[in-house]
């Protein structure tokens, strides 16, 4: 039986949507989706007012969008700062200065926890020297590091004082780091000796050292001492953090009076091929919508704990941090492997820090329900209100294996939607209202997104791109150096349109789903097909744990269908001929899989998506290109061997 959620009277009760519901006299949240399109100067205004969000000076006007659709402002002529606005009137309160803020946990075991004053005073330590150090407003700041308390500290420290944070991935090589840094033009670079990864030290700061080989502009560079490792400093260049911030008191510092269209981050997309593409963030829109999908889709309480496993180099680090803070509660963030020393990591963490939003990819959720029920149940999920998701469709058995195991049947699963570029998300259900198994709901709040076919007509129960025909706070403010291919990459298919490159449907009962990136678009003889409609299938067969589908050259179709699994069993036997006329049966024979391979393990990156593009190019002979955000390269030779094999 599919798994649907059905809020309980006492949820919706609790819920902070509901409390904007009645704030407004407005009955349904179909009515406040509609309005909220249909007056985004009303709706972000009430959204403000609602989590009062603290503007040092009040915006003039909502949105102004006499540039374009393309070039609109938000919160026009107000003044408002990220750190201010998440940590220091935080600690600013008696009553909520001692809540803790941040908890930092390391495979190794050892947990940091800070509250708000805590994390305020180390805020505004290293800001100060960040300022001795020459940095001020509009510079930008690599922060290439871990996932350590310091991360969140640089980036508030970082957007203290007007300058650019650029978050790094923290597994990326040399190459990805360096080309990100030249690109944004960064001036100092904040980093560490190294980090913990499957029980082992992993050296962080030879990785700087060469990709600073490549990129002089970089004057200064920080080094935390995570490890204590002996390092090498460049005289002149390199100081430890423990150095750079010693001298500098940590009283409370004046943060700049940034404006709400001053840029707060420059966030790098996860694409692995051409030049970096660097989406442009600024203080009020990021911070504005941020707090209201923490708050209103994913349900975070002030005194809630919010737990994304991602890294804080990837767009949901920033989200979570952002997200957490701007509502007074907890953030949780994880250092390490999540299946080391065992697999039931994720759900330890979940007890120990009485998280109350697990943030998961469902990737990982497929990575880890063979390991079984026990793992899950051995520990307590009772703090748990709301499970989030996103990074790519879902198929329903590991959707309602998550739903029964880990929520008990009792929680709803908040599948989101959205980008590096988006800033947030485009769809979203709303825990208030009832969810089928791998949905995404609709439309976010204040989102009027719609699904079009080629020629740009609304179509429903029928798959098309995913369009948003409204500007909205967090978009982002354009590509870093390079507007003109912002306007090619997101308005030039649909005239005033926004076309962020997913497939859709909307299904007849209003129910909204994603079936992968339409550039992924396997197009087989005229007829056009989403990875995941067929990865589902394929990951219903018992015997399958995951599985990757992708489109090759073939000089009769114009591409072939091929597709990639993992078995459950390792010892199991090979069932690919099954799985050819299972997914023949389930679409119809033109869609018959031209063939089907047996894998040890697919290749993901560390956020836990699959890499089809990689995939693709070993299929074909191809250069698989930077595999720099790849977790485990090396499954690409075992998937060349199971092509081609001896």
């Amino acid at each position: 039986m599919e798994y649907a959620w059905e809020p309980t009277p006492e949820y919706i009760e609790e819920a902070n949507v509901t409390r904007l519901l009645r704030a407004h006299g407005i009955g349904r949240l179909d009515e406040l989706r509609r309005r909220s399109v249909a007056e985004p100067e009303w709706f972000w205004n009430a959204v403000v007012e609602d989590l009062g969000i603290p503007f040092a000076r009040p915006y003039r006007r909502v949105l102004d969008a006499a540039g374009g659709i393309q070039w609109t402002r938000w919160f026009v002529d107000g003044q408002v700062n990220i750190a201010a606005a998440c940590v220091d009137r935080w600690a600013a309160d008696p009553a909520h200065a001692d809540r803790p803020a941040l908890i930092g946990e390391s495979e190794d075991g050892t947990v940091q926890t800070l509250t708000y004053a805590e994390l305020r005073a180390r805020v505004d330590r290293l800001a100060r020297a960040l300022r001795s150090a020459g940095i001020g407003p509009g510079d930008v700041a690599g922060v290439f590091m871990p996932m350590v308390p310091e991360a969140v500290v640089a980036a508030y420290a970082i957007a203290k004082i007007g300058a650019v944070y650029l978050p790094i991935f923290s597994g990326f090589a040399a190459g990805a780091v360096a080309s990100r840094l030249r690109d944004a033009g960064a001036r100092i670079l904040l980093t560490a000796d190294g980090t913990l990864r499957r029980g082992a030290q992993v050296p962080m700061k030879p990785t700087c050292d060469e990709a600073l080989a490549g990129c002089p502009e970089v004057e200064r560079v920080v080094v935390l001492e995570r490890l204590g490792i002996p390092v090498a400093l460049r005289p002149g260049r390199d100081v430890t953090w423990g150095e750079f911030v010693a001298g500098h008191d940590d009283s409370p510092a004046q943060a700049a009076a940034t404006g709400s269209e001053d840029i707060f981050m420059v966030a790098y997309t996860s694409g692995t091929t051409g030049r970096p593409k660097g989406a442009v963030h600024v203080h009020g829109g990021f911070l504005v919508k941020i707090a209201s999908e923490v708050a209103y889709a994913l349900d975070l309480q002030p005194d809630g704990v919010f737990y994304w496993v991602t890294d804080m180099g990837w767009i949901m680090g920033p989200l979570s941090m952002v997200g957490a803070h701007a509502l007074g509660a907890t953030m949780v963030m994880y250092e390490g492997a999540l299946d080391h020393p065992s697999p039931d990591r994720v759900w330890a963490s979940v007890e120990r820090h009485r998280v109350t939003m697990l943030g998961v990819s469902p990737t990982l959720i497929r990575s880890l329900k063979p390991h079984g029920d026990d793992l899950v149940r051995r520990h307590s999920r009772a703090s748990l209100r709301v499970i989030g998701s996103t990074g790519e469709p879902w198929n329903p058995e590991p959707y309602e294996w998550l739903a029964r195991t880990a929520g008990d049947g009792r929680l709803p699963i908040i599948n989101i939607s959205g980008g590096t570029e988006v800033g947030a998300c485009f769809l979203a259900p709303y825990p208030v209202e009832p969810i089928r198994s791998c949905s995404l709901g609709g439309p976010c709040l204040g989102m009027d997104v719609d699904v079009f076919d080629a020629a740009g007509n609304p179509v429903r129960g029928e798959v098309g791109e995913l369009v948003c025909k409204s500007a909205w706070p967090a978009m982002t403010r354009g590509i870093w150096g390079d507007p003109e291919r912002y306007l090619a990459s997101y308005w030039s298919t649909y005239p005033g349109v926004w076309r962020h490159g997913d497939w859709a449907k909307v299904e007849a009962d209003g129910q909204w789903f994603l079936y992968g990136r339409s550039d992924e678009a396997i197009n087989l003889a005229g007829k056009r097909l989403g990875p995941a409609e067929v990865e589902s299938i394929l990951v219903g067969h018992p015997a399958v744990a995951e599985a990757a589908a992708i489109g090759v050259p073939d000089p009769v179709k114009g591409e072939a269908l091929w597709a990639f699994w993992v078995p459950d069993d390792p010892d199991a036997g090979d069932c690919s001929p099954e799985l050819v006329e299972l997914v023949a049966a389930a679409l119809g024979r033109p869609f018959k899989p031209s063939r089907v391979v047996r894998v040890p393990a697919l290749p993901k990156t560390r956020s836990a998506k699959i890499l089809r593009r990689a995939l693709r190019a070993v299929a074909t002979g191809a250069d698989p290109g930077d595999l720099s955000t790849a977790e485990n390269p090396e499954s690409l030779d075992a998937v060349r061997a199971a092509l081609d094999p001896p």
